[in-house]
């Protein structure tokens, strides 16, 4: 199994190149997209080589989830605690974008270590912006209390116009995914590979994972949800999350992995869908070769036969 990784590689070689140019360099102006349509406008001029402007734009909202001034719940405060002086909100942001900050690259501390570790934060703004409101709620798990003035049941998006949804408890936090698809091949695959994903938690090895289970219809928890954010045509996947899993540096892990649990579970099977193409194409090449080698010895033994000539014998000239 492979694990997406949290910072941005196209953001972390610019911000790398562009650290280590100094003064040297070129304007930047540049778009990039990212799984799940998380976009960026990294924005550079060597008028002021000491700044660089990140606009970021987030997946469209379903009507369920809620946002405070277009971004998720305590998505301000995370910017602030992870990037203190080097990162600036500008507000408003850009036109057609949900965040954009003012990157002042004479805060980066001078240890090469420690500048390396904040560029891959700025990296990571994706987490740390979509990630706010689950990493809230699950530092209250970790205190084994319910974060106040929040729903019994919070829709927290993901993808676009999809939500996945978070019951908060003071012992437990329970998490569902409403799966989705638009190929039917992938909705099979999908299908299948959830239901392993299950059966693959019971084995002993895994006993201190979270309990995962997967429905074809919505469970309980999702009673009262409208009709249309409960639209899965791959079923609906349950993770149960108790304190444990949420001490301590468990804490980031657990909010990155839940974040892109959709994208973890499209990767598979593509890769799956890819892997069984590259199987069936093997095997039609086996086969063609094994029916021209056929043909090839079908020709060999009509020219054997016919390649000869044979003189007609008649009585009249067996008697001569």
């Amino acid at each position: 199994m492979i694990l997406l990784q949290s910072p941005s590689r196209f953001l972390l070689q610019i911000l790398q190149d562009r650290v280590l140019s100094g003064e040297k360099g070129m304007d930047i102006d540049c778009h990039t997209v990212e799984f799940d349509d998380v976009r960026y406008h990294i924005q550079f001029s060597m008028r002021n080589p000491k700044s660089m402007v990140l606009s970021v734009a987030l997946p469209l909202p379903p009507p369920e989830a809620i946002l405070y001034d277009g971004l998720p719940l305590g998505a301000i405060e995370a910017i602030k605690a992870a990037y203190g002086p080097v990162v600036q909100i500008l507000d408003p942001p850009k036109d057609g974008f949900d965040l954009t900050m003012k990157i002042n690259l004479t805060k980066l501390p001078p240890d090469e270590e420690q500048r390396n570790a904040i560029l891959t934060q700025i990296a990571s703004v994706r987490e740390v912006v979509l990630g706010a409101p689950l990493k809230v709620l699950l530092k209250h798990l970790a205190s084994k209390t319910v974060a106040p003035n929040v729903d019994k049941l919070v829709a927290l998006v993901h993808r676009p116009n999809e939500s996945f949804f978070l019951a908060p408890q003071a012992d437990k936090v329970t998490i569902v995914y409403p799966m989705r698809f638009q190929d039917s091949i992938d909705i099979v695959l999908a299908t299948s590979f959830l239901q392993e994903f299950v059966e693959a938690r019971r084995t002993a090895a895994l006993n201190n994972v979270p309990s995962c289970m997967w429905s074809p219809a919505p469970p309980l928890e999702l009673k009262g949800v409208p009709a249309e954010a409960l639209n899965a045509n791959a079923g609906f996947v349950t993770f149960v999350v108790y304190p444990r899993h949420v001490e301590g540096k468990k804490l980031d892990r657990t909010v990155w992995n839940l974040l892109t649990f959709h994208a973890y579970v499209s990767y598979h099977v593509k890769c799956s869908e890819g892997f069984m193409h590259t199987r069936m194409r093997r095997r039609v090449e086996s086969l063609i070769q094994a029916l021209d080698r056929a043909k090839s010895d079908a020709e060999k033994l009509k020219k054997l036969v016919h390649g000869g000539s044979f003189a007609r014998l008649s009585l009249k000239n067996e008697g001569n």
